[in-house]
């Protein structure tokens, strides 16, 4: 007889919008995680917004539906982590993840490390790890580096807003760390640990918080799977809270039906000095993203329709 399992219709997916800060456990990927979040909720389309490693734990924004449009949005955003170095090991990921590569006894002290973290504070350039999602050629630098061939990396300009030493207890270091987008933090272990002449990697890292959300507001994925389906929309927030950054502009409903139809709207808009707003119409339905161009708004990215 036929497994059953494999007869029971599944329930069509449905259209869920919102965005969902969840605190992604260590040991799992962020595509792993979003997919069991997806399928807690039976949403339809869903998308993270800048990936965390399967080592790190911590704040990732998910996207559902609508929200997916805006994720963009987010991934510019800065970051910012607790991270463990341990130092006296080096690593082929330059993370626990990785084979040691050598080992050299530790000898440092709290004055030290500070004093070595100052050359990695403000714009520096970073070398990107070999174990990494970049691309050479059509192909990411990770699938190379499995297979033994170097290829080139280029370092890049990452700004380090902040950088402090939160706590040592040999061989491990605790920082906090306040970045750019693009910025690696298993790079920056390593690079920590070759200016210290003993070598390190990353043995920890947690992701705090990221465009202006915060860890304290993210949900559990066991917990998120464990409530019921009214619970957990609750959870949602609206999708223009990846916007929050942008001003705000509210337009007329002949406003709001030309940006739906993919023109500029004004010159008579009394809108703030930038470059770029969320629009919502008259009802305070979000609308999209507009860009000024001159003295007009013109759509950037709109919604299917109000949310």
């Amino acid at each position: 007889m036929a497994d059953l399992k494999y007869l029971t219709p599944r329930s069509p997916r449905q259209r869920v919008d919102g965005v969902l800060l969840l605190d992604k456990p260590s040991g799992l990927s962020s595509n792993a995680a979003l997919q069991r979040a997806r399928r807690a909720f039976n949403a339809q389309k869903a998308g993270h917004t800048g990936t965390l490693d399967p080592l790190a734990s911590g704040l990732l924004p998910l996207c559902f539906g609508e929200a997916t449009k805006f994720a963009r949005f987010l991934l510019d955003a800065d970051k910012r982590y607790t991270a463990t170095v341990r130092f006296g090991t080096t690593t082929t990921t330059q993370d626990a993840e990785g084979d040691v590569l050598a080992t050299a006894p530790v000898n440092l002290d709290r004055a030290a490390i500070e004093a070595a973290l100052r050359a990695f504070r403000g714009t520096i350039r970073q070398v990107p790890p070999a174990y990494s999602a970049l691309k050479h050629q059509g192909r990411s630098h990770y699938e190379y580096a499995r297979a033994g061939i170097d290829v080139p990396r280029a370092a890049r300009e990452v700004r380090i807003a902040a950088l402090t030493l939160t706590g040592w207890t040999a061989p491990d270091a605790t920082l906090a760390v306040e970045c750019s987008k693009g910025t690696y933090i298993r790079a920056l272990a390593a690079d920590l640990g070759a200016a210290l002449g003993c070598g390190a990697h990353l043995a920890a890292l947690r992701r705090e918080a990221t465009g202006g959300f915060s860890i304290g507001d993210a949900i559990a994925l066991d917990v998120l799977e464990a409530q019921g389906p009214e619970e957990r929309m609750r959870a949602l927030l609206p999708v223009d809270a990846l916007l929050a950054e942008l001003p705000r502009v509210a337009v007329g409903a002949a406003d709001a039906q030309r940006l739906r139809d993919g023109c500029a709207i004004g010159p008579d808009l009394h809108a703030p000095p930038a470059e770029r707003y969320r629009a919502y119409a008259p009802d305070g339905a979000l609308l999209g993203v507009v860009t000024r161009e001159g003295d007009m708004l013109a759509p950037e990215r709109m919604a299917r329709t109000s949310l």
